[in-house]
């Protein structure tokens, strides 16, 4: 009997690291590529580069300033209110049509946004793992479902990455896009060594440093600046981050990425603004890390310094990724807006916006405790 019980704990044993181990079966791949040849001379190049790494226009820095083990100890211990009070609601099938010649603009959560401007289809940092990690059984846990599948997702013209964060560049959306889409992936100097590790044919990859451009789709794509850094291992900054502008021949969007507030976003306004729809980062700031992430009133300054018309929020509600409570983001961001007299419009998960004739917030977040 004894014999017995040691067998079967032996084969539960076994079968559990071959569970563990299925699951970690991507880990290295998800970590990414290393840039070689031409790919790495052109970064070389960038004068962004410098002893081997990216940097920003004006210094900035990424680790967490204060006692790295005080703030571990916080994110672990400490999550008084860093969730969803209630189910958060999630549109499944917008009411709101795609604009066929003006801007309208689908947010999936966090910053995974559907933009249609003037007929063509951008699809910006999309994310539709469970969780934004190199491993599907650790990290960052999504705090809604997707609002739609993958596979329903229309024709797209490009797929916009600002950089290669677990919550911005995910392996698995990246392939499933390669196989379910023909677009092109534009994308910061660099990344295009993840991306070709992970299946994407080299010539549906465009590569670009700051204030270069190229046309797709009859759109115009700039890759701007943004205030933060990069990397999927331990090793930072070997890829760029930045921004992007997307022009058409009427109609102008801008998208932050992540970033910390710069005075460059006066620059990017003067050079190519003004801007009828600005998708802005407003969640996961915190004072250990002033200098990478925005604060809700500094997502407002920067949009003003855009010359933005609209003002959509992104890079909150879908994942815990700092210490603020779960709606603090939307709150803090909706009194600034009115003290300002800025144009706010904060969808749902899958809720479609026409820029044209968006509504005015209607508090949702405020009513998911009750």
């Amino acid at each position: 009997m004894a014999g017995n019980g040691r067998a079967g704990r032996l084969v539960a044993g076994g079968l559990a690291l071959a569970a563990v181990g299925w699951a970690l079966r991507d880990v290295p791949a998800a970590l990414g590529g290393s840039a070689a040849g031409e790919r790495l001379e052109r970064m070389r190049r960038s004068p962004r580069f410098r002893d081997g790494a990216f940097h920003n226009a004006v210094p900035s820095a990424s680790v967490p300033r204060g006692s790295l083990f005080k703030i571990l100890t916080e994110m672990v211990l400490d999550r008084d209110g860093r969730r969803p009070p209630g189910r958060v609601p999630v549109v499944r099938e917008p009411l709101v049509p795609p604009s066929t010649d003006g801007v309208s603009a689908l947010w999936y959560g966090h910053a995974t946004t559907l933009v249609e401007i003037e007929g063509r289809r951008v699809l910006f940092d999309p994310v539709w793992s469970e969780r934004c990690s190199p491993t599907p059984i650790g990290g960052p846990r999504r705090l809604h479902p997707m609002p739609a599948p993958l596979v329903g997702l229309p024709a797209l013209d490009a797929v916009v990455i600002s950089h290669d964060h677990y919550d911005h560049l995910d392996l698995a959306t990246v392939r499933a896009l390669t196989t379910l889409q023909q677009a092109p992936f534009l994308v910061p100097l660099g990344i295009g060594a993840h991306l070709e590790r992970w299946g994407v044919p080299r010539e549906r990859i465009v590569e670009l440093d700051w204030e270069e451009e190229t046309r797709v789709a009859g759109l115009r794509f700039v890759a701007t600046a943004a205030r933060h850094f990069s990397g999927r291992t331990l090793r930072r900054d070997t890829t760029l981050w930045g921004s992007w502008v997307v022009a058409g021949e009427r109609h102008r969007v801008f998208y932050a990425g992540d970033s910390g507030y710069f005075d460059g976003y006066a620059g990017i306004g003067a050079e190519h603004g003004p801007f009828d729809l600005t998708l802005m980062p407003v969640g996961a700031y915190s004072p250990s890390w002033p200098d990478i992430h925005m604060t809700p009133e500094e997502a407002v300054r920067a949009h003003l310094d855009l010359g933005g018309e609209l003002l959509l929020p992104v890079h909150w509600a879908s994942f815990t990724l700092a210490f603020h409570p779960w709606a603090e983001p939307v709150d803090r961001l909706w009194r600034e807006a009115k003290a300002g007299d800025v144009r706010l419009a904060v969808p749902r998960p899958g809720e479609r916006i026409d820029v044209g004739d968006a509504p005015a917030p209607d508090g949702w977040w405020e009513l998911l405790g009750g």
